[in-house]
């Protein structure tokens, strides 16, 4: 377990992060987002000793990472901001280093290194100098110098920087796995990221957590959560039809897409049959009609820009 407890950080007259509190348990997949300039690196860099707190603890399974680093860093995978590395190695020499550093000899090292290749998919650039990868490639030597230890912890700052769609989807499928007994904490600003990897998230806004939840309660607390979205072949007065109707509540003309519309719901309780009936009484001149989830995206605007959900 991650134990973080009154935990800030102070730049001189500046409050990275301010008085954060929470558990994190074996087997969570922890989202950490905010606004750039919220804290998310900063926290990332104290609960792995790269910075000290200025106040308040980070204990890693029992180990304080301020009085016993050494105990709690063997315990921890770090992929920083940047996936900092040695440009001027191949990524093969450059993972062989990492096994070393991590304590292993011998042939475990090659056994390692080929575990970790094979795992994040980097056999077709083992040869390559690093500082010659994409952005891409890069993050992924990253990732695999983060796991080589197979740690109970992994801390990713923003882990899927630069990957393209296909990679996106190898890394997160590879995090889930991971993350079946370890504790695992991302910190990224791709929101669809969440909802696909994790089971729980914390929004931060300036240094302080503003939601802790997992995605799915998130969302539901979105104005968009049980909305209908409906499209149409032509122009139509459809908040006259539904202006009578129990639990609909505004009706949002989509202002980039034409006779788009998103019918909210009033009190955030399914209204897709109310809505359905009508249209079809009504005849409305319907091309698309479904149900929209909430938009994780909408809470997060709301809580950081300081509005309730």
């Amino acid at each position: 377990m991650i134990k973080i407890k009154d935990l800030s950080k102070r730049f001189d007259q500046f409050t990275a992060i301010d008085d954060l509190s929470f558990n994190v348990e074996e087997g969570e997949v922890l989202g950490f987002l905010g606004p750039n300039g919220a804290g998310k690196s900063t926290t990332m860099k104290v609960i792995t000793g790269f910075l000290s707190p200025s106040s308040g603890s980070v204990t890693i399974d029992g180990y304080d990472i301020t009085q016993n680093p050494i105990e709690a860093k063997t315990l921890i995978g770090y992929l920083p901001e940047g996936a900092p590395s040695y440009g001027d190695m191949t990524t093969l020499q450059f993972l062989n280093f990492i096994a070393q550093v991590r304590g292993f000899r011998g042939n475990d090292i090659a056994e390692k290194v080929q575990h970790v290749i094979h795992e994040v998919k980097l056999g077709s650039v083992q040869h390559q100098i690093i500082d010659t990868l994409s952005k891409g490639f890069r993050r992924r030597v990253g990732l695999a110098q983060a796991i080589m230890h197979d740690p109970k912890v992994l801390i990713l700052d923003e882990p899927t920087d630069g990957l393209d769609p296909n990679q996106k989807h190898h890394v997160r499928q590879l995090i889930k796995n991971l993350a079946r007994d370890k504790i695992v904490i991302i910190s990224t600003h791709i929101l669809e990221e969440v909802t696909a990897v994790c089971t729980r998230a914390i929004i931060i806004s300036e240094g302080k957590i503003v939601a802790d939840s997992t995605p799915a309660d998130l969302e539901a607390q979105s104005k968009y959560h049980h909305a209908v979205s409906v499209r149409l072949t032509s122009d139509y007065d459809l908040a006259a039809d539904l202006s009578e109707v129990a639990g609909v509540g505004l009706v949002e003309q989509d202002q980039e897409e034409e006779f788009s519309y998103t019918i909210l719901s009033g009190k955030g309780k399914p209204i897709f049959t109310q809505v359905s009936e009508i249209a079809q009484s009504k005849n409305w001149p319907v091309t698309e009609f479904h149900v929209s989830r909430g938009q994780l995206e909408d809470v997060f605007r709301t809580v950081t820009q300081g509005g309730e959900v």
